[in-house]
């Protein structure tokens, strides 16, 4: 990547990072999400304040998902969001991570997918190389290292199933709060 490229990416995120992710507007955020960071972002969807990425694109959100505030998306390896997903507060989702054993310290990359109904619950941690079934669930605080079955509900340091979760999951989120 050419110095002039890299510089307009790092300041772009710098905008965005340091000022558009405090603007209590939806309209505004999605709006520069979608145009100036490149994230695909599926109709109803939305991102409360204080979002966190570290690279512009390689980030998609399905219709009707929600991101709640201070979540950190790091999708220089991909993520790819489902419909109807709830990401609430302070989730991290990674997609790389420093090779331990390379000379040089180089990175590796690998995608994040989350699928369908999915729910993320507050501060938990999305490693890189994972998916999250659909209708699955995270509970809080939890480190997920390793894929996570469909409607499988997950909890704990690493993730471990705790039970399978009910039901048909076919609601549709529309969850935008005033200043959120």
């Amino acid at each position: 990547m050419s110095a002039a490229k890299s510089f307009g990416l790092n300041l772009g995120l710098y905008f965005f990072n340091s000022f558009v992710a405090h603007i209590p507007s939806h309209r505004l955020r999605r709006f520069v999400l979608g145009n100036l960071m490149k994230v695909e972002m599926g109709v109803e969807s939305a991102v409360h304040l204080r979002l966190r990425l570290y690279t512009r694109g390689q980030i998609t959100i399905g219709d009707h998902s929600i991101i709640d505030r201070d979540c950190v998306l790091d999708g220089r390896g991909k993520i790819t969001i489902g419909e109807n997903v709830n990401i609430a507060a302070e989730v991290m989702i990674l997609t790389a991570y420093h090779d331990p054993d390379a000379d040089d310290f180089s990175a590796i990359h690998k995608p994040v997918v989350i699928e369908d109904y999915a729910w993320v619950a507050t501060r938990a941690l999305i490693l890189p190389g994972v998916t999250i079934g659909q209708g699955a669930v995270v509970a809080t605080g939890s480190v997920v290292t390793k894929d996570v079955a469909p409607k499988s509900i997950v909890a704990g340091n690493p993730a471990k199933p705790i039970r399978q979760r009910q039901g048909t999951q076919h609601y549709q989120l529309q969850y935008t709060r005033l200043f959120h």
